[in-house]
């Protein structure tokens, strides 16, 4: 599974950051693995300089061998937060494509 993470130029990032949520995606979908083809994230910051309440997006897109991609949004207050979210709405979707799945 390729994981791609980009973020908007109003999100600082570093090689570490990238790392941390490659590893941390990597872990929650790992029950997933023979499924997917690709988990896709793109942070931002919306109002970039500007202070406001759940100005951090995340946008996670997962595509599984031969099933259209699944896309979840997130806004909360930190871009941890917003990705850990997202996270578990992906989670959430997968559960309940792979359950109906294997019922037939």
């Amino acid at each position: 599974m390729e994981i791609l993470i980009n973020t908007d130029h109003n999100v600082e990032s570093s090689e570490e950051m990238i790392a941390y949520y490659k590893s941390e995606i990597q872990d929650d979908f790992e029950r997933f693995n023979e499924h997917l083809t690709r988990i896709e994230v793109k942070i931002s910051d919306e109002n970039g300089e500007k202070f406001s309440e759940r100005d951090k997006k995340c946008v996670m897109e997962a595509r599984l061998k031969g099933m259209q991609p699944f896309v979840v949004t997130s806004h909360e207050d930190t871009v941890k937060k917003a990705v850990k979210d997202a996270s578990n709405k992906l989670k959430k979707s997968l559960d309940s494509t792979m359950g109906r799945l294997s019922d037939h």
